[in-house]
């Protein structure tokens, strides 16, 4: 069976591997890409997002690498799914990128809404 390969873009400025990469790693049936699971140094990612079915962007602490890799996958036409921690001041701008916002207390609490909005928008 093929899974569908989901990059997982962030910001490194929060507790990432344990707030994020820990509790999305219970979402089954996509390979997650976790661009920082093994190093903090940064990779060229533009090559990777390329080949992936979609996009989760999380995007309550801005970034400029975030944006990039954001701005790519549009340019890819990859589906791109914003997730952002509640009350976080995002950018009103993303709107124009993607109608998939999903706001969390805690990652593990969107795991079900989150695989449902993958499965219906990944190619």
């Amino acid at each position: 069976m093929f899974m569908k390969k989901i990059y997982v873009s962030h910001t490194t400025s929060f507790d990432f591997k344990e707030k994020l990469y820990k509790p999305l790693k219970k979402l089954k049936g996509f390979e997650l890409i976790l661009p920082h699971e093994k190093s903090e140094t940064p990779e060229h990612s533009k090559d990777i997002i390329k080949t992936c079915s979609a996009i989760v962007a999380e995007i309550s602490i801005p970034s400029h690498g975030v944006g990039i890799e954001i701005g790519w996958a549009d340019s890819f036409g990859i589906p791109i799914i914003f997730i952002f921690k509640k009350n976080s001041k995002i950018s009103t701008s993303l709107k124009l990128l993607s109608n998939n916002f999903i706001g969390y207390d805690r990652v593990e609490n969107i795991l079900p809404k989150l695989a449902e909005t993958l499965y219906h928008t990944t190619r």
